[in-house]
């Protein structure tokens, strides 16, 4: 076996030189896009921490109201913010938040515009499937080297690790939902004389809404999954007392983070349960 293992294929070696490569002649493409992260960034921590948490508070329960017209829910989601601002973790609610909303704006504009295309392109989608299993796949920490050389310490590179790790949910849903798109809607609409944009905005995306809906619930769980790995490169939020648990053996300290990270992610996914479980017609 000695022969094998000399004759040592250099997947490290092409990766180092690849990074090394964009790292020199990709500079600019990379700042800018920092730049536009830490504006993003910045724009939604202001929002979630320049007003009293409890006017926050009252915003997420008119929005709760606003997409499900339940009593019930808007109780639950502001009885969830209660407990975390009774707990003492609302500025780190706040910095998770905006992690996640963050990667969910960047893997929906993203994500949905691919998944389209992509099932209009049979071969488009087959090429990039084996690109996706490998960014869903491949160990998140992995992720974290890349993010660290471009872009630094901070809440950008966890950003950006989240958006490669959450980006094929919404793509493949969003692909499943549109090519789902029973093909006697679509010679309807032919027969009618719907152009290819009128069927893609009056019959395909209508049909796809649930999976859509469904690639930003999956957005969002998986974003808040980053959380705690997010915080080993520099990123604010909740993830900072779970390491800081880990790294003390503290147990009442990480099950009271990690008790908050459920809590926020109840609130968000009965927030956006749009288009689930509704009978097409």
């Amino acid at each position: 076996m000695d022969w094998l293992t000399e004759n040592k294929i250099p997947i490290g070696r092409w990766a180092k030189g690849a990074f090394d490569w964009l790292q020199t002649h990709g500079a600019w493409f990379f700042d800018g896009l920092a730049d536009a992260m830490d504006a993003l960034i910045s724009a939604l921590l202001s929002a979630f921490q320049t007003p009293h948490p409890l006017a926050v508070v009252a915003v997420f329960v008119a929005l709760t109201w606003a997409l499900q017209r339940s009593w019930k829910l808007c109780a639950l989601v502001a009885a969830g913010f209660l407990f975390i601002l009774n707990q003492g973790y609302w500025e780190e609610t706040t910095e998770s938040l905006t992690l996640v909303l963050s990667a969910c704006v960047v893997c929906m504009a993203l994500g949905v515009p691919i998944g389209i295309a992509a099932a209009h392109r049979p071969r488009m989608y087959a090429a990039m499937q084996p690109v996706l299993d490998l960014m869903q796949t491949l160990p998140t920490f992995v992720y974290l080297i890349p993010a660290i050389v471009f872009f630094g310490i901070g809440m950008t590179p966890g950003l950006i690790a989240t958006v490669i790790f959450v980006l094929p949910a919404p793509i493949r849903l969003t692909h499943l939902g549109v090519s789902s798109t029973p093909k006697a809607l679509l010679e309807a609409a032919d027969a009618f004389g719907a152009t290819p944009a009128q069927k893609l905005w009056k019959v395909e995306l209508p049909w796809a809404l649930p999976q859509i809906m469904t690639g930003l619930n999956q957005t969002i769980m998986l974003s808040l999954s980053m959380v705690v790995i997010a915080a080993l490169v520099g990123a604010d939020g909740l993830g900072v007392p779970v390491v800081r648990a880990l790294n003390q053996v503290n147990t009442a300290l990480g099950f009271e983070s990690g008790f908050i990270i459920v809590v926020v992610a109840i609130i968000l996914d009965r927030m956006l349960r749009l288009g689930q479980g509704r009978g097409r017609r």
